[in-house]
């Protein structure tokens, strides 16, 4: 059975997000996305150089060909300065399909909700296929749903924390209402955390910390792997039901007496 999902125009079939930053070098990187199985690689547009080719250069360690770059807005703290880092990455040739993160505080990393609705809108109009990163808050990702945005992108935790999902019962609430994508992003730790967010039904996860910080990236990123697709089969095929009490596992028809 095939088993994809959409942003935009453009269908995966890998429902790992991978991030190249923090990795000791750009081969690391390669390694990681290489057996992380993604499909899509998100790159800060502002700290790592993706626009000048007189330079070391992330793309020239990715192959286009085998990989979507997604552009992201990190280290942006304004609605002006996303949308222009968005329309930069347009004009390096790397595409319209952007990650947006607006930062509201330095300490917590949380989002600036107002600024994050105002730049979507500009960028939507613009023509961008954008997906927003949010907190779990299922009203905000209604509203940028309703503005256009092609998925929603509530974070797991706080960015770098480790923490897996603090907010089941808020991300269950968006999956239950949106008519668009949802991905995961940021706050994993651990496989079993990423497991965890394919069993809910969400359908992508982004991580970059809990693979480049690991003590082994490399097989961290195959332990995510693995991670994400065990979560997404149980997903599909139906836990069974909790209940407090023992049923018996073998039939008790015809049982000596």
């Amino acid at each position: 059975m095939e088993d994809t999902y959409k942003l935009g125009d453009k269908t995966f079939r890998s429902r790992l997000i991978v991030g190249t930053g923090k990795y000791k070098d750009f081969a690391e990187t390669k390694k990681a996305i290489e057996v992380s199985g993604a499909e899509i690689v998100t790159v800060a547009v502002r700290r790592v150089n993706i626009t000048d080719p007189n330079k070391e250069n992330l793309l020239d360690y990715l192959d286009p060909k085998k990989y979507t770059i997604l552009p992201n807005t990190a280290g942006c703290y304004n609605a002006e300065d996303a949308v222009r880092t968005c329309r930069l990455a347009r004009e390096a040739g790397v595409g319209k399909l952007v990650k947006l993160e607006v930062i509201g505080d330095d300490k917590t990393l949380f989002p600036d909700i107002p600024a994050t609705l105002e730049a979507a809108k500009i960028l939507v109009k613009e023509g961008f296929v954008v997906l927003p990163y949010i907190n779990d808050d299922p009203i905000t990702a209604k509203k940028l749903e309703e503005m256009g945005c092609a998925a929603v992108m509530p974070l797991a935790a706080p960015i770098g924390s480790g923490l897996g999902i603090r907010n089941p019962y808020n991300i269950k609430i968006i999956l239950e209402h949106a008519k668009v994508p949802v991905i995961v992003d940021a706050g994993v730790g651990t496989a079993s955390d990423a497991a965890l967010a394919m069993e809910m039904g969400c359908d992508a996860i982004l991580m970059n910390t809990a693979i480049a910080g690991a003590k082994d990236p490399i097989l961290m990123a195959e332990a995510m792997r693995q991670g994400v697709e065990a979560g997404r089969k149980a997903f599909l095929a139906g836990r069974i039901p909790r209940k407090l009490y023992a049923t018996a596992s073998s039939p008790i028809e015809g049982m000596l007496t």
